[in-house]
């Protein structure tokens, strides 16, 4: 059974960091292409970050110089750090897995930025 079980998500004040995890099992974690998106409340999803299995990574212009994302194979576990957030990165943000024709999603972690 495959699980992907996000993590590190929260409250935080504008200009402030999180770092969240994701810890996937029931795949073979190295060959698959990871990415985070998010859905804002009222909007639809969309993508943040995606790190392939090889290490390139792609981000969307919003989120550019001011996230990251990285994986730790050893561990079967993809991040996400986030620092100078800002109000509208407000959402539940969720990891996927994604090879070939699979497509595994997590349940989520909601970030909310505000004072």
């Amino acid at each position: 059974q495959v699980q992907l079980v996000e993590s590190g998500g929260g409250l935080v004040q504008p200009g402030g960091s999180l770092r969240l995890s994701c810890a996937a099992s029931g795949i073979i974690f190295r060959i698959y292409d990871m990415g985070w998106y998010r859905q804002a409340p009222g909007k639809e999803r969309e993508l943040v970050a995606v790190i392939d299995s090889g290490g390139w990574t792609n981000y969307a212009d919003s989120v550019k110089g001011r996230i990251t994302i990285s994986r730790d194979n050893a561990k079967n576990t993809v991040y996400l750090q986030m620092n100078s957030l800002k109000p509208e990165d407000t959402a539940v943000y969720s990891c996927n897995a994604r090879r070939i024709s699979n497509n595994y999603w997590g349940k989520g972690t909601l970030v909310t930025v505000s004072s």
